[in-house]
């Protein structure tokens, strides 16, 4: 019997899985003239639906802009942008939700990590996340989320505010009691180009422990560039130099090729070389201790 069924399956038509790249930044001024041909290559390697976030006030119109059938938007305020955020950047924020209902609310978070944030510096980025999370709320929207070095504060602000339309916690970089802790909260835990790298041995032990309903895939790029953690650049800005390709023969995440293989095999593939011999990225996961509950 097993025999007549392959044998059947030879003659079936093979459909080839279909993705969605959770985080790419299609509206960054470096990309745009390339955009059709970038959206191209990615739909020919059957990535096929797209999650865009804003930065900053300056990007919402851009991001909007790309809103089609495939390209979901996200608008909010990075954490990078707090500290010139203000109420009238919050009060048109939530215009344009009501404007544009399928907009999701992104990337907004928490960055404990660049920079070195002073005390007064995390109470804003708090305080901001906080707004933004009871707008997503009140709107009825899923939020996209930055995350470094703070996710007990994250858990924290989604209990303070109730916030219950979950989202994602994208380019997760932390162990699994982290990524449990954002799954109690409702949230999906995306994963990209860090799992390809051998050193980031807690974020990479947490994707493969995780069932697969819990992941989402990502590239957290600006098309075919090897991204690293630059600062986001709103629309309109000067494009910033690329940081250097990875060697020929190396796999990286972009949106035209590794979403396809960033799954729980490559996972546990640690034969990944950069062009200078060292990991390109480290593992940030914040190591905070969450409470249950």
């Amino acid at each position: 019997m097993a025999g007549k069924l392959l044998l059947f399956r030879r003659y079936l038509p093979y459909n080839p899985p279909m993705f969605t790249d959770t985080h790419c930044h299609l509206a960054d001024p470096a990309l745009l003239p390339q955009l059709p041909e970038v959206l191209a290559a990615a739909r020919a390697a059957n990535v096929c639906r797209f999650i865009v976030p804003a930065t900053c006030r300056a990007d919402w119109a851009a991001v909007l802009a790309l809103g089609a059938a495939d390209i979901h938007s996200a608008i909010g305020i990075h954490p990078w942008f707090a500290a010139e955020a203000g109420a009238d950047d919050l009060a048109a924020l939530s215009q344009l939700l009501t404007q544009h209902p399928q907009a999701l609310v992104g990337e907004i978070g928490l960055d404990f990590l660049h920079q070195n944030p002073s005390n007064a510096a995390r109470t804003r980025q708090i305080s901001l996340f906080e707004q933004q999370l009871r707008l997503a709320e009140q709107h009825r929207r899923p939020v996209i989320i930055h995350n470094l070095k703070a996710s007990a504060a994250i858990v924290g602000a989604v209990r303070t505010t109730r916030f219950s339309q979950g989202g994602i916690v994208h380019a997760f970089s932390g162990s699994l009691e982290e990524a449990q802790a954002f799954i109690r909260c409702g949230f999906k835990i995306g994963i990209g180009s860090l799992l390809l790298n051998p050193a980031a041995k807690k974020a990479r032990q947490a994707a493969a422990a995780l069932p697969l309903e819990h992941i989402v895939l990502e590239t957290d790029k600006a098309g075919r560039g090897n991204w690293d953690m630059a600062a986001p650049q709103p629309a309109g800005a000067a494009p910033q130099p690329k940081p250097a390709q990875p060697a020929a023969g190396t796999r990286s995440a972009d949106a035209n090729s590794a979403l396809p293989q960033v799954d729980k095999i490559t996972i546990k593939d640690s034969t990944v070389t950069y062009r200078d011999g060292t990991p390109k990225v480290n593992d940030t996961g914040s190591g905070n201790k969450i409470s249950k509950g």
